[in-house]
């Protein structure tokens, strides 16, 4: 295919073609311009092929200007959509979790709801949807916590959370399974690293998703983790998303229940993380229940895509 003629030089902005811009009606990414696929473990965001080639900087990604004060030089609009990949591809979001978005999780809780008169499911994502829309990358941003049984979707609508914050907003995002960031502490250790530039990352992104918080044996290390994880980010003032299996409550002292067994109180986020964690997430985020029926019995059952 033939390229379209270099952009001859503009002595204003305004002189200059639109930059190159998705397709409205595109199948594959739907007007967004990015596309995330699975690749291997991780979710991995790319610029949609539907995007043509840029007249505004004749596909170079830099708009040159001439005017009386003499040569400018910037980016072009049309870098937006691979920056915002990149930024999703740093938020290690898990492979399996690529398509999580939005929409897909509405389209889920309405087919699970679907003849009941109270969608406990929609009610969450409504709220979720509320934040989103309030979020503001330049100020200090209360966080939220889902909790609520296996299977409800916290970790979907964790996801499409960070998601629309580095696709739609332009917001550095980080996702860490709580074990998942143990196992990369103990892994580091075995070959001679301290963990400090893993906790360092994790403190310093604008807005960090941790999922499963309060699983685990939570042995001293393990609370120790957390404890630092989160204070650190308390101190910073930093947004803090989560999940958990766990209800919101300080300490009860009830007990980990027996294997097959089930305790006769539950446990709650306090007695998991200890009092100092928990009094600092319900200071620093708002806990929004899911409930509802389990979406992966549902998908086991042939009712959800």
């Amino acid at each position: 295919m033939t390229r379209p003629e270099p952009t001859p030089p503009a002595t204003r902005a305004a002189d200059l073609p639109p930059a190159a811009r998705p397709q409205a009606d595109c199948p594959r990414c739907r007007g967004a311009g990015t596309v995330a696929i699975a690749q291997g473990e991780l979710a991995v965001a790319e610029v949609c092929d539907c995007i043509p080639f840029c007249g505004r900087c004749s596909g170079s990604g830099r708009v040159v200007i001439h005017g009386e004060d003499g040569v400018q030089v910037g980016r072009c609009r049309c870098q937006i959509h691979g920056d915002r990949a990149a930024l999703f591809n740093h938020a290690r979001i898990p492979g399996r979790y690529a398509a999580a978005d939005f929409p897909s999780f509405a389209t889920g809780a309405s087919a699970i709801a679907q003849g009941q008169q109270r969608n406990p499911k929609f009610e969450a994502f409504l709220k979720v949807m509320s934040w989103e829309k309030e979020f503001r990358p330049t100020e200090e941003n209360r966080g939220f916590v889902l909790h609520g049984a296996v299977g409800r979707g916290k970790t979907h609508l964790l996801v499409a959370t960070l998601r629309a914050l580095a696709l739609n907003h332009g917001v550095r995002v980080r996702f860490i399974e709580f074990t998942r960031l143990l196992a990369e502490l103990r892994e580091g250790f075995d070959a001679g690293r301290s963990g400090a530039s893993t906790m360092a990352e994790l403190v310093a992104v604008p807005v960090l998703g941790i999922d499963e918080i309060g699983k685990g044996r939570m042995t001293d290390w393990e609370l120790t983790v957390i404890d630092e994880l989160v204070s650190r980010r308390y101190n910073a003032m930093a947004c803090t998303l989560g999940t958990t299996n766990f209800s919101p409550g300080g300490p009860t002292g009830a007990a980990i229940p027996s294997l097959g067994q089930t305790a006769a109180a539950p446990q709650t986020v306090g007695d998991r993380v200890g009092d100092r964690v928990f009094s600092r997430l319900r200071e620093m985020s708002d806990f929004i229940e899911i409930g509802g029926d389990d979406f992966r019995e549902f998908k086991r059952r042939g009712a959800l895509p």
